[in-house]
């Protein structure tokens, strides 16, 4: 989702390899040294680890769930150029694929899952797993940065078009087609984000004083925010909230920022004008006959809402997200500290954040097990084995006919077993959530 290097937290913290939010924000995957958590962020404003394996699969550098499903996509450190897909609630493995290089990051949404490498893409057709057209010869991209929409309806893919300047190349992964190239930063990109309907998209550069908001797929520039002056920074995730009225960003430094995209609205013209509307004229007057790059600090609108990062967490990485929880803005916060957090954020008056609520994802290997807690068991559904519980015990599990486990070297032979992925199911694969939520 929109991070430096997919989320990958890798050298941050002794354990935690990755920590990523799900397409809606509703669960949180974790990568470790020993296995991989999967969260759920619940109405009451809780973070309940719902499934765990620990054991004899490790260290997983990449973890992808698709929405709150069962579906989820792996990657291990000691076989980095070989994606896994299970479907963890039945203790299947629905595919797996091994690429010529490493992969570094995997998008998925409902429609496609994206593989991107340094210098190629893959684009899979989620439905039956195969890959329906690859995306060669990109400029460099070693951090994996990319970002796909969620929209049922659009499947937009980002990524960066340049490995010297920042330019965003769109792509239509439902078509198959370019769309367009976005020239939003001078430097190379650092971050990029799409809005949750695939219109907007959010773009941050290596330099990090800058945001700036492109329409999508026309690529107009839509607004551009102020990070700092001073100081760059290293923008590590950008996220917008539900309703696009708002966008986080987060870096290596003590504050994120929440700005708010207000549309523009004309303003009347009064008689009798106050000393502020003479001095904005003056500041927009003298925008005119500045430089470019003098003319957009003047310009460019500052953060609407901070966060004070905590002190535990300011020197490791993090990733962001906003969302609605019973009608309230919420900024979710994963960092490699071990620590989840919650802000609320104030969509009427802005200001400092409160922090809600910090929750552990981190458990020493001496704590693996927790009371009735096992590897691989769903603490939702603990009627069954699962592959994860098998691998634990290094049991050879005997697939149904249906649900035949797939393990195939190349992508180009790799086959599934039919009808495995219902996506109509809403029982495994929940509709997806694009309003607030109640």
């Amino acid at each position: 989702m929109n991070l430096v290097n997919a989320g990958s937290l890798s050298n941050d913290h002794n354990d935690i390899l990755f920590v990523n939010f799900n397409q809606d924000c509703t669960s949180l995957a974790v990568g470790t040294k020993t296995g991989y958590r999967l969260y759920t962020v619940n109405s009451s404003e809780k973070l309940q680890e719902t499934y765990s394996c620990e054991k004899d699969i490790e260290d997983i550098c990449i973890v992808e769930r698709l929405f709150s499903s069962s579906l989820i996509a792996i990657v291990s450190m000691a076989n980095p150029r070989k994606l896994r897909v299970y479907h963890f609630k039945k203790g299947t493995e629905i595919c797996n694929y091994c690429y010529s290089n490493t992969v570094l990051s995997v998008r998925l949404n409902r429609n496609r899952l994206v593989v991107c490498l340094d210098e190629r893409i893959d684009i899979h057709n989620i439905s039956d797993m195969r890959v329906i057209h690859t995306i060669r010869d990109i400029p460099s991209n070693p951090k994996g940065l990319c970002a796909l929409s969620v929209d049922n309806e659009k499947s937009y893919l980002a990524y960066p078009g340049s490995s010297q300047v920042g330019e965003v190349q769109i792509f239509d992964t439902m078509n198959l087609r370019p769309i367009t190239m976005i020239p939003a930063h001078d430097s190379p990109l650092a971050a990029i984000a799409f809005d949750w309907h695939g219109s907007k998209l959010a773009t941050a550069s290596e330099k990090g004083t800058v945001i700036r908001v492109f329409s999508v797929p026309q690529g107009k520039r839509l607004f551009e925010f102020r990070r700092g002056i001073k100081r760059n920074a290293a923008i590590y995730s950008l996220s917008f909230s539900p309703d696009s009225l708002f966008l986080s960003a987060s870096s290596n430094l003590e504050t994120i920022h929440i700005f708010r995209l207000d549309a523009p609205k004309e303003k009347p013209q009064e008689e009798n004008q106050s000393w502020m509307s003479y001095f904005n004229k003056a500041v927009q007057s003298a925008a005119n006959y500045l430089p470019t790059q003098a003319s957009d600090v003047l310009t460019q609108d500052r953060a609407f809402a901070t966060v004070n990062v905590p002190n535990s967490a300011l020197n490791y990485r993090n990733i962001c997200a906003l969302t609605y929880i019973q009608k309230n803005l919420r900024l979710l916060m994963a960092s490699a500290d071990g620590y989840f957090y919650m802000f609320d954020v104030n969509t009427q008056e802005g200001g400092v954040c409160k922090l809600l609520t910090q929750s552990s994802i981190y458990v020493p290997n001496s704590s693996l097990f927790n009371n009735s807690l096992e590897c691989g068991v769903d603490i939702n559904n603990n009627s069954g084995g699962s592959y994860a519980q098998a691998a634990c015990k290094n049991v050879k599990i005997e697939p149904d006919d249906n649900e035949r486990i797939i393990k195939n070297e190349l992508a180009s032979q790799a086959g599934v077993a039919k009808n495995l992925i219902k996506l109509s199911d809403t029982t495994e694969f929940p509709p997806m959530i694009t309003t607030k939520s109640n």
